[in-house]
């Protein structure tokens, strides 16, 4: 387990969630907000996204509610290229990406978007010592902002032609969550 917050359980991805990772990317609900309904994933393409990855950095996780697996998150100290990419100084600071989709859909609308992101904000800044924490949700995905920004992420810039969503490359907003200590020091 890597925290618990309430009736919200995340853990580690293990090798016994393949078939909660095929089964909601390929639903066409998912998909147009995750990965694209281009893109529907096999057992082929999810060990290859979410297995085989080339870096270890990223910790790919299941999210629980109540005992039921109904999401996918993961999180990653943001490396050297990636922060300048960003526009943030190379140097000690310590900032962590995360990336989530709740793929059961009978649970989308009942708030958990919420509580799931802001236990992960709480977890990165606590136990990781995370400075910031940084989304990039495709600038048309109105849910998905909306929900970062009740969680106190603010639109940063916009990031063009950010990722490839159903066969076109999408602007993405750079959103970010300032740990209060941070804000202290400015």
């Amino acid at each position: 387990m890597i925290y618990q917050k309430g009736e919200i359980l995340v853990r580690r991805l293990s090798e016994n969630d393949k078939h909660l990772l095929i089964k909601w990317l390929s639903d066409p609900m998912v998909l147009q907000f995750y990965e694209g309904r281009d893109r529907p994933h096999d057992l082929e393409m999810v060990d290859k996204h979410f297995y085989d990855r080339k870096s270890q950095d990223v910790l790919g996780c299941i999210i629980e509610h109540r005992g039921i697996p109904i999401g996918y998150i993961q999180y990653y100290q943001l490396d050297a290229e990636t922060k300048i990419k960003y526009g943030y100084a190379v140097g000690s600071e310590i900032i962590y990406g995360t990336d989530q989709f709740i793929g059961e859909v009978n649970y989308w609308n009942k708030g958990l978007g919420k509580l799931i992101v802001s236990s992960m904000i709480d977890y990165l800044t606590t136990q990781k010592k995370a400075m910031r924490v940084v989304m990039d949700p495709q600038t048309w995905n109105k849910r998905a902002i909306a929900c970062y920004e009740k969680c106190n992420l603010k639109k940063i810039k916009i990031l063009p032609k950010h990722e490839l969503h159903e066969g076109e490359y999408r602007d993405a907003w750079l959103m970010e969550y300032t740990h209060p200590k941070e804000k202290d020091t400015l």
